[in-house]
């Protein structure tokens, strides 16, 4: 019988592909788009990890999601240095969330706040794809727009206290399998997850209509 952390990657492959090949990722990582462009992807995934990391506290002594807290993943930090770096010093001020983003922030906190198993699916969406799709946007961000490699702009991308990558995402995938959660529990974290990145994918959606490349 296949593992959890098996059975969760097989079945969101087909919304986790489509994700990955939105136009406004393609266009964004084919250097197509401004900086601009992925300074706003950059404000949008404030709103996430603010929802995910506010949660992370309140969490950390829960037996399903607490395990899966590590302060080594912490992101927000990171992005508002990025933030800071991109928009300046204001940034605060211009942070605006698209509705998409504002349902995707939403759902994680209802999860946080209501269905801790819910909440491991998106943190498992999130981080996992940043530590490896991440690494991908990293390098092409410093190529197209200039960033001092690992610098401001790409912190976000940078995690310094996780030295081997591989092994982490090995440790955490274990996590998954011990789970405390039955059968129906596990389909129900499994669907979340496929929710996770259609979430996702609209916001991805969102911000293409707001940077359409001129034919």
């Amino acid at each position: 019988m296949d593992s959890f952390s098996c059975l969760i990657r097989t079945a969101s492959h087909e919304q986790h592909t489509e994700a990955e090949t939105s136009t406004f990722m393609s266009d964004l990582l084919g250097g197509r788009l401004g900086v601009d462009a992925y300074a706003r992807y950059t404000e949008q995934l404030w709103f996430v990890y603010e929802a995910l990391e506010s949660a992370a506290e309140r969490l950390a002594g829960d037996p399903v999601a607490g395990p899966f807290i590590r302060p080594e993943l912490l992101r927000l930090a990171a992005l508002e240095q990025d933030l800071a770096h991109l928009r300046g010093p204001d940034w605060r001020a211009g942070l605006d969330a698209l509705p998409a983003t504002r349902a995707y922030a939403d759902r994680v906190r209802e999860c946080a706040e209501e269905w801790p198993g819910g909440y491991v699916a998106h943190h498992y969406t999130r981080y996992l794809g940043d530590l490896s799709g991440g690494q991908i946007i990293r390098d092409r961000a410093e190529k197209t727009w200039g960033f001092a490699r690992k610098g401001a702009g790409v912190r976000f991308y940078v995690f310094e206290e996780i030295s081997n990558p591989a092994a982490f995402k090995r440790e955490y995938r274990e996590l998954l399998d011990g789970i405390q959660a039955d059968d129906l529990e596990k389909q129900r974290v499994t669907a979340e997850c496929k929710r996770a990145f259609a979430l996702n994918t609209a916001v991805f959606r969102a911000l293409g209509e707001e940077f359409p490349l001129s034919a």
